[in-house]
């Protein structure tokens, strides 16, 4: 059962452990490391890849599948049950619209950026909620445990952070696509390579396995205004900046909403949250019921 898990996480282009993905993260990171050879001792050493922190986000990412099977998956609704809720609901309050105007290729245009910027903009404000709001915190602070970073803590996640994620995929996707099905009917598509979201390939195929990593690849000050690199995510990650740069792609809206932090203005990263909390949330029990207990306490 782990085998096909993992396997369905490497071949799937909508995982971040794409393995084009992984390949294209790992060339960047030669690259990189090729300027930096300071750093190559850091990232090929065993006190990084073993650290106990690390063998933490291995496990978890293994026991997250039943977790997924047995609590997140039976409770989350689809994005297909929303689209079509939606788009029931605008014909029964204001009727037939059809627009026959724009051609296929303008609506599958349209569609892909819509879809993209909605989805990205409500991943920037639940991701600042789980920040700001104190009991969505508790669950969050999981996330941020890590003390090193690696590829597989991206999925070092809580159950509940898994749910309320799921909850804002299906809404955001449904919503939008539930309009686009009213005013277009069947001819909405996206542009897809090899079954992504062009926007989501290209993001992907660019190094976001980089931001949990220990390659602090920055880009230019003026692009990291408009997308979030590697170290910007990094930075997001130390322990002194977790109010800053909470962007999935775009820092667009971290730069609109006063909570960027270009990479130009930091030079020291401490991962994890405070000494006295990792023991916390060093194992996959303490990882998963801890922050139930914080909050029965508070």
């Amino acid at each position: 059962m782990d085998n096909l898990y993992i396997f369905e996480y490497l071949i799937n282009p909508d995982k971040r452990t794409f393995w084009i993905y992984l390949i294209s993260s790992f060339a960047i990171a030669i690259i990189y490391l090729s300027y930096n050879k300071k750093l190559i001792k850091v990232n090929f050493s065993k006190k990084l890849w073993l650290h106990p922190s690390a063998k933490l986000d291995y496990y978890y990412f293994l026991i997250s599948y039943f977790i997924k099977i047995f609590m997140i998956f039976p409770i989350v609704i689809s994005a297909k049950s929303v689209a079509l809720f939606i788009k029931k609901y605008l014909y029964l309050n204001y009727g037939y619209i059809y627009i026959e105007i724009l051609s296929y290729e303008t609506i599958l245009v349209l569609y892909t950026i819509t879809l993209f910027i909605v989805s990205d903009f409500t991943r920037y404000w639940l991701h600042r909620f789980m920040h700001t709001i104190p009991f969505l915190w508790e669950f969050h602070k999981v996330h941020h445990s890590a003390k090193v970073l690696n590829p597989l803590t991206f999925y070092r996640v809580h159950p509940i952070e898994n749910i309320l994620f799921g909850f804002r995929y299906s809404l955001s996707i449904g919503f939008v696509t539930g309009i686009f099905l009213y005013f277009f009917g069947a001819k909405i598509s996206i542009y897809e390579i090899i079954g992504a979201n062009v926007f989501v390939f290209v993001f992907s195929l660019l190094g976001s396995n980089l931001r949990h990593s220990h390659i602090p690849l920055s880009y230019f000050e003026f692009l990291e205004k408009w997308f979030i690199s590697p170290k910007q995510h990094q930075i997001h990650h130390s322990r002194k900046y977790f109010n800053k740069n909470y962007g999935g792609y775009l820092s667009v809206w971290d730069r609109v909403f006063g909570s960027l932090l270009t990479s130009a203005n930091v030079k020291t990263l401490k991962f994890g949250l405070k000494k006295e909390q990792m023991e916390n949330y060093n194992s996959i029990i303490k990882i998963v019921f801890h922050p139930f207990l914080n909050l029965i306490r508070r």
